[in-house]
């Protein structure tokens, strides 16, 4: 095993063309989106777990340094979720092969609901942190010594400048420059006079306790209580959007379990949870600030994920009722429109051919 953890991280960029290559092919496999699929989804599912595992192998690479974050926890979440995401197609396909189209939402149910827990896991592991592509990407923070000026809670940050000594304040960071002119400036004490003057020596080595770096164990990760107390009613609506985002689609497939795949309550329920989560989020970014020490702060990933997270909305045309209704008929009519139009109709049709095979699958377009 550690063999092959070498030769991947030797050889990632042949590795993840050859991934993208196989992956690619599967959507010409044999029988793809029919009746009897079980076959091509299971080899594509085996991919998908395979490219997961590299993936979690280049990125725990021991080289990484990731400074100024918190401990990594000893376990993989990522690996857990981008797992389940690949294996829940396959649950479907299986289901649905095995029990019926009605049945099926049992055991999706179900995978949905592990979903969430690894989720809700990672989310309190992290110590509140916004997830980023629904946990497959770790959040870590780039370019923070370990004696910033500022802690981050949960997108939240609380400058602590003002307790800090003036250099500190200029983002200088100037330790073991100053360890060893104190440390000469003691030596030079024992030689001299001022070695009889224990206030003198004392000032020194208390001047020498206050400039070495604070201990890493200072940067604990916070709480849910240290989040509510900290940062009061930001803290809570973050930790609200952050949540309703995580239990979104099991809300979805419970409904859909209830009244069925062709109804416009599950639809628009959960479009409500989508844009109240995101609401929540916006306003907490958004609104004013009451005190000058707190203040919501996005990195440039979790700014990228909501971005990511509001492109996910596009997937509600292609959800059923929405899809049969409208999307469609608009599908069908373009591939009739471009029919007579050499090598550009065949494309088409391969491509709504394609579109509507996907669309029948639950997992494509969940968006979870």
């Amino acid at each position: 095993m550690e063999a092959y953890k070498k030769w991947v991280r030797t050889n990632k960029e042949f590795v993840h063309s050859l991934e993208s290559l196989a992956n690619g092919l599967t959507w010409l496999l044999p029988e793809r989106f029919s009746d009897t699929e079980i076959g091509p989804e299971a080899v594509t599912t085996i991919l998908g777990i395979i490219t997961a595992i590299n993936e979690h192998i280049i990125k725990t690479t021991p080289t990484q340094k990731h400074i100024g974050s918190l401990e990594p926890s000893s376990f993989p979440y990522s690996l857990s979720i981008s797992a389940l995401k690949d294996l829940e197609t396959l649950v479907e396909v299986v289901a649905q092969h095995f029990y019926g189209d009605d049945k099926k939402w049992n055991f999706i149910a179900v995978t949905e609901a592990i979903k969430v827990l690894v989720r809700l896991a990672l989310f309190r592991d992290s110590g509140y942190k916004m997830l980023l592509h629904g946990g497959e990407t770790p959040n870590v923070e780039k370019g923070l010594g370990a004696s910033s000026s500022q802690h981050r809670i949960g997108g939240f940050t609380k400058a602590e400048g003002n307790n800090m000594p003036g250099f500190l304040q200029n983002g200088q960071n100037p330790w073991n420059l100053e360890a060893r002119a104190l440390s000469a400036l003691s030596k030079f004490g024992e030689n001299a006079t001022m070695v009889s003057d224990p206030t003198w020596l004392r000032r020194v080595q208390h001047q020498h306790a206050i400039m070495e770096p604070p201990p890493t164990s200072l940067f604990e990760r916070p709480t849910l209580s240290t989040i509510l107390s900290e940062k009061g009613l930001h803290g809570g609506l973050f930790v609200m959007g952050e949540v309703l985002f995580i239990t979104r689609p099991l809300i979805y497939v419970l409904f859909i379990r209830k009244y069925g795949i062709r109804s416009w309550i599950p639809w628009f329920l959960s479009l409500a949870v989508d844009l109240l989560g995101m609401g929540i989020l916006s306003q907490v970014t958004k609104s004013p600030r009451s005190r000058k020490d707190q203040q919501f702060h996005l990195n440039v990933e979790e700014k990228d994920e909501l971005k990511r997270r509001k492109l996910l909305w596009a997937l509600y045309v292609m959800r059923d009722p929405f899809f049969s209704k409208y999307t469609r008929q608009r599908l069908e009519g373009t591939e009739k429109l471009l029919e007579p139009v050499p090598v550009i109709g065949f494309l088409t049709a391969k491509i709504v051919e394609l579109i509507i095979g996907a669309q029948t699958r639950y997992t494509y377009m969940s968006g979870s």
